[in-house]
């Protein structure tokens, strides 16, 4: 049994990171900026505008997985916003690596969530590795700069960050959002529909932190199913799976440009992602095929 700490324990992955850790035997804790003391796991206080962690939180640690972050998605890209992407997991690093090397604590590990934007909005259907090189938009500069603070933990531990890719899970994320206007009969695919969407069960990235972690692995790992679909593909297949027909046109780039801005680029763009490198260590995809992995989280 190891003991975990999680920053951003509450979130998306968060949560179904912490109960798949917990039921495999461990003691999970989470930070959070507002703990509940009726929560479902110890939480402890940290704040990065006061640069304060309760030092409690890091009692018996054997290994933090960084997963806090401000949603990329959430609000319009000003410039405020941007900085507020940045830095929420940029100075969280920073603040973790202070107080860990202040109080000597003796880790195992340090995990840290990345993004496939690493290598850039759209990189078309090019087969991108570890090994590709970044791309030069807002999020690939922000995934490097995010990559960069957590090399600072090398020091004194072994580092792995998980560039994780499009996540489908019934609770939220990008499937939930394609399946809102698909329930209203106002489903369609974007753009050209033809961007490809390196896509992952939420089931399968929390197996992947759990493997990293107990291996205490080190390196970049990409976290994404081998089959990629297109955006067109998974809206035709969600609203398939929902009984709703599609019978609008494809939603035009022009209009998400105008009404989402720069942020559009996450929609209009796609990656083709390999998790080769993942595999070659031994773990195994539970969901490769998209009709699988809709079917366990829809039906």
């Amino acid at each position: 049994m190891a003991k975990i700490l999680i920053t951003g324990g509450s979130g998306l992955v968060g949560t179904h990171l912490s109960k798949m850790l917990k039921n495999a035997g461990n003691e999970v804790t989470h930070l959070s900026r507002s703990p509940d003391p009726s929560g479902d796991y110890p939480t402890f206080t940290w704040n990065l505008h006061a640069r304060f962690i309760d030092e409690e939180a890091f009692s018996g640690v054997d290994h933090i997985i960084h997963l806090a972050g401000a949603g990329v998605a959430d609000k319009r890209w000003t410039k405020d916003r941007k900085k507020v992407i940045l830095e929420s997991r940029t100075a969280g690093i920073r603040l973790l690596h202070e107080y860990v090397t202040r109080l000597g604590i003796r880790l195992k590990s340090f995990i840290s969530a990345s993004a496939i934007g690493y290598y850039g909005s759209d990189t078309g259907t090019e087969v991108v590795t570890e090994a590709s090189p970044p791309g030069d938009d807002f999020l690939a500069r922000v995934v490097q700069a995010w990559e960069a603070e957590a090399d600072i933990f090398r020091e004194i531990t072994t580092v792995s960050k998980v560039r994780v890719g499009v996540v489908l899970s019934e609770k939220g994320g990008a499937m939930v959002e394609i399946l809102k206007p698909i329930k209203y009969f106002l489903g369609a695919p974007l753009g050209s529909g033809q961007q490809i969407m390196s896509w992952i069960h939420i089931d399968d990235l929390c197996r992947i932190f759990q493997f990293v972690m107990e291996k205490e692995l080190s390196g970049t790992y990409n976290a994404t199913t081998p089959n990629a679909v297109t955006n067109e593909a998974l809206t035709r297949l969600l609203a398939k799976t929902v009984n709703k027909p599609l019978f609008l046109p494809n939603v035009p780039a022009v209009m998400m440009k105008l009404f989402l801005g720069e942020m559009s680029q996450i929609v209009l763009g796609g990656s083709n992602v390999s998790a080769a490198q993942i595999q070659k260590l031994g773990f195994r995809f539970s969901f490769t095929q998209i009709d699988h992995a809709v079917k366990d989280l829809l039906e």
